[in-house]
């Protein structure tokens, strides 16, 4: 395999609204029903992870994605990574 093939897809968060949140991924679109994941510092200050399915492309790079937990700790611009 190559570094290309290799290498992870990576987004930001830019907006999150309830269980819904929208992010730019600059490189490439994950696909719809991907599951992407944000890796985070929860409120007990330890660190979590929470999967999202990708149920749209918006255009303009940007995805629509269902949170499968709660998005309290999240923030914009943390870093979301797609499966493939």
């Amino acid at each position: 395999m190559s570094a290309t093939e290799t290498a992870t897809n990576t987004g930001r968060i830019e907006e999150i609204q309830g269980v819904v949140i929208e992010a730019v991924f600059p490189e490439k679109l994950p696909e719809i029903y991907n599951a992407i994941s944000v890796v985070f510092t929860g409120q007990s200050g330890e660190e979590q992870t929470l999967v999202c399915e990708v149920q749209q492309h918006l255009g303009d790079n940007r995805v629509r994605a269902v949170a499968m937990d709660t998005t309290d700790g999240l923030a914009r611009g943390m870093e979301v990574v797609d499966s493939g």
